[in-house]
């Protein structure tokens, strides 16, 4: 809340939408609700319409406070790529994926006939994750690469890769599991990010998870916190551990489990009790020590999100 509300004070937009994307969760209704008022004269004020659609998406998600038709008449009113563009994002969050993709079609036509290839890419890269949620995978593929030839004439290499990484999902929901790991491999031989090889390494995680191999999803999620670490994927990659340890609780794979946690307590050790709490857990369920041993490793955790996030995963059953 206090590192919310300080990027409210300095006026930190873009650090503001990106805390509320990961954290908004955390906070009770009353300090969300105080949040988003000061957020949304923030956003109007600097005419951030990122931060904008953030705002009116979590006050009808979590506290039912619909602003959408403010926004649709802020939109009328300023008539420029950035509200629309953010506008058809918002349908996106929403599920509307129909009005969204009317909306960027729409811009699609005005950005082509001005010759905007960024703003092109933006909107080719948007109807492509439409197109993916809807499980058109073929059509997903064919407006990504669209989104990436722009990108190539523009010399965004990062954009490029950042594409190519998603294309390479793409092609494991499409089944092809084999390929999507060789583009993703290719991609980590290149010179990449520390950001760029979180999300690669979260790829090949759910890759493994969907493959059963959970120690090999383990490890992915070890590599995508380490190379995320200090931005917003880390958080990711930690929800994205959460999930894999909470399925191996519910199969009673307690002993991959507890044999594989302590990678993450030395890994992390701003974060040892908590894992050390996980380990203990496992341990229990799997009759090595008692309850009271179990107590003794929650007691030591001070983190609240972290205790509920323990207390969940030990509420694991079939």
């Amino acid at each position: 809340m206090e590192e919310i509300l300080k990027a409210i004070q300095e006026k930190d937009c873009k650090k503001l939408a990106s805390l509320l994307y990961y954290k908004a969760d955390e906070l009770s209704e009353e300090e969300l609700r105080e949040v988003l008022e000061k957020a949304e004269k923030l956003a109007l004020e600097c005419r951030d319409y990122e931060l904008y659609k953030l705002v009116v998406y979590y006050f009808l998600e979590f506290l039912d406070v619909d602003k959408v038709e403010e926004f649709e008449k802020l939109a009328e009113e300023e008539d420029t790529f950035e509200v629309k563009y953010h506008l058809a994002d918002l349908y996106y969050l929403l599920g509307e994926l129909e009005k969204a993709l009317d909306l960027y079609r729409g811009l699609l036509e005005e950005e082509t006939e001005k010759g905007n290839l960024e703003n092109i890419a933006k909107v080719y890269y948007n109807m492509g994750l439409i197109h993916e949620e809807l499980l058109e995978y073929e059509k997903a593929l064919e407006l990504m690469d669209k989104a990436e030839k722009a990108l190539e004439e523009l010399g965004k290499e990062e954009d490029v890769k950042q594409i190519r990484i998603y294309k390479a999902y793409i092609t494991f929901e499409m089944g092809e599991i084999a390929k999507a790991k060789a583009e993703l491999a290719e991609l980590l031989s290149q010179n990449l990010d520390e950001r760029l090889k979180s999300q690669i390494h979260l790829v090949f995680e759910e890759i493994f998870e969907d493959e059963d191999n959970y120690e090999a999803a383990l490890h992915e999620c070890l590599y995508a916190m380490l190379y995320g670490r200090d931005s917003e994927y880390f958080d990711v990659a930690f929800d994205a551990l959460i999930d894999v340890v909470w399925q191996m609780m519910l199969e009673d794979r307690f002993e991959e489990i507890y044999n594989n946690i302590d990678m993450f307590a030395r890994a992390f050790p701003e974060m040892k009790e908590f894992f050390e709490g996980v380990k203990a857990v496992a341990l229990y369920k799997d009759g090595k020590i008692g309850r009271e041993e179990v107590s003794d490793y929650i007691t030591k955790i001070k983190d609240r999100r972290l205790l509920d996030l323990l207390e969940f995963l030990s509420e694991a059953e079939l």
